[in-house]
């Protein structure tokens, strides 16, 4: 056991811990599709459970959530070891999450509340091996850099890879499921497997990333929360997130209903999913130059924008037809793109920061809490569509006893993936005008507290390193 106090790192992270950072961003897209998508049709349709207990399975793991991940935040940031802080906490995941997630889907042959209950266990088991490893693993880029855009390059590889794994589990694991208990049992398997190569890929990949985190916090759990609800930046990031991760989340449950009776075509659904993560592929190199011509704000400013403009021309597809559909779409997706890269750019940025000023390391924390309202936030979309179906007089059916819907209902499916999304995530384009971390003076904070540093080293660093008048410098270009 070794201190991990910070050491001086340069600002260049190698391209081997990119790579070695950003495979564990499949544990991220995997774990945040699959249930969502299969899980609850799983249990219904496969499992004969009832509806409505089966819902009620779901949700306390996600309940759960909002404990484990603030505690396994302050876990980490308290954590000493010769491996670091994170990734300790990164190999406990990784053999608790995979083993989890294959059982989930490969259990006893029973049907109806004991399988509910055994589903319930195992998902809850997973849900906690996930909060093990992807609460330090979004604290790691903070303490990888210094450098401000050197963060956004970091993080531009770990999108990328997300986008392909949301991709490959959103298309590959419904065509193995299939709807037979064997189906979802193979599935289980090969994805559990695809979880424990992500998870302990990133573990071993990182064991070369530079550590320049601050000194470790000290302090009960009590006091960390209110330490994070005094960071100004912190909660206006937390906020303009969570509209935007509700108003995709929104649009991503109304999907197949628009496909089905927008377009006439269910089989749309892939294609409309593959039009909205297309571009997180091919744009995030843009989105890294816009970052830095515009800072990270006006980029962030750009993105929700394109996000809402693709949302609302969705409404003239009754006139215009399915490519129109796709195409706009596709504009989603851009600003999509921009929004995922951006806002844990904009996180590394606050946890930096945050350090700087208080001179503690609080990263774990700070994304405990991001990653607890995040999927509470994500698990509102689907709710918050079915409230819109619901006013619009939906009728539900099963494929023995299809219905004819009322027009009411026909206009809330679209109003549901158009309207409401846009103004959603318009909100958070309001709430990103309050969001004041920029590059000037995130370099400003570090540049007074390293002089701070140098002028009194018997300091013990609390002060907060604010600069005088005058020291505001700007960030590498």
């Amino acid at each position: 056991m070794v201190s991990t106090a910070a050491t001086p790192s340069p600002s260049k992270v190698s391209l081997g811990v990119r790579l070695g950072y950003a495979v564990g961003s499949f544990c991220t897209a995997n774990f945040s599709t699959i249930p969502g998508l299969l899980l609850l049709f799983y249990m219904t349709n496969v499992l004969a459970v009832p509806a409505a207990f089966a819902g009620v399975v779901l949700f306390l793991p996600k309940a759960w959530d909002l404990v484990a991940n603030t505690l396994v935040g302050r876990w980490s940031d308290r954590t000493v070891s010769r491996w670091g802080p994170r990734r300790p906490w990164l190999l406990a995941g990784a053999l608790v999450l995979p083993v989890s997630f294959g059982l989930m889907f490969a259990g006893p042959p029973l049907t109806g509340v004991p399988a509910a209950l055994y589903v319930g266990v195992t998902f809850l088991a997973a849900a906690t091996g996930y909060a093990l490893y992807e609460v330090p693993y979004k604290a790691m880029p903070a303490e990888m850099t210094t450098d401000y855009h050197e963060r956004t390059s970091l993080l531009q590889w770990r999108m990328v890879l997300i986008a392909i794994g949301i991709a490959m589990s959103g298309i590959l694991a419904p065509m193995i499921a299939g709807e037979t208990a064997d189906g979802y049992r193979t599935m289980g398997v090969a994805f559990g497997v695809i979880l424990l190569v992500a998870m302990l890929g990133s573990f071993f990949g990182t064991a070369r990333a530079p550590f320049t985190g601050p000194q470790r916090s000290e302090g009960t759990l009590r006091e960390q929360l209110a330490a994070a609800r005094t960071s100004k930046q912190f909660l206006w990031l937390l906020g303009l997130s969570s509209a935007q991760t509700l108003g995709a989340g929104v649009m991503l449950a109304g999907a197949p209903y628009f496909a089905a009776y927008a377009l006439d075509d269910t089989s749309a659904t892939t294609t409309l999913f593959a039009a909205l993560v297309g571009p997180m592929l091919v744009t995030m190199p843009l989105w890294v130059w816009l970052a830095r011509k515009l800072d990270k704000r006006g980029a962030m400013i750009l993105s929700g924008a394109l996000f809402t403009a693709g949302a609302l021309l969705i409404l003239a597809t009754p006139a215009l037809g399915e490519l129109y559909a796709h195409l706009c779409v596709m504009i989603v997706g851009v600003g999509y793109a921009g929004l995922q890269l951006l806002q844990f750019s904009m996180l590394a940025d606050v946890i930096a920061y945050d350090g700087a000023v208080s001179g503690e390391r609080r990263g774990g924390i700070f994304t405990g809490l991001w990653t607890a309202v995040e999927n509470a936030v994500a698990a509102l979309g689907a709710t918050a569509y079915g409230w819109v179906l619901s006013v619009g007089g939906f009728v539900s059916s099963d494929p023995e006893h299809p219905v004819t819907q009322p027009d009411s209902a026909h206009l809330a499916v679209v109003i549901g993936v158009t309207v409401v999304p846009a103004l959603i995530t318009f909100a958070g384009v309001l709430m990103t005008l309050r969001y004041d971390l920029t590059a000037d003076r995130l370099a400003a904070v570090a540049s007074g507290s390293t002089a701070s540093a140098g002028a009194a080293p018997g300091s013990d660093g609390q002060d907060g390193g604010q600069p005088e008048p005058g020291e505001v410098l700007r960030a590498e270009e």
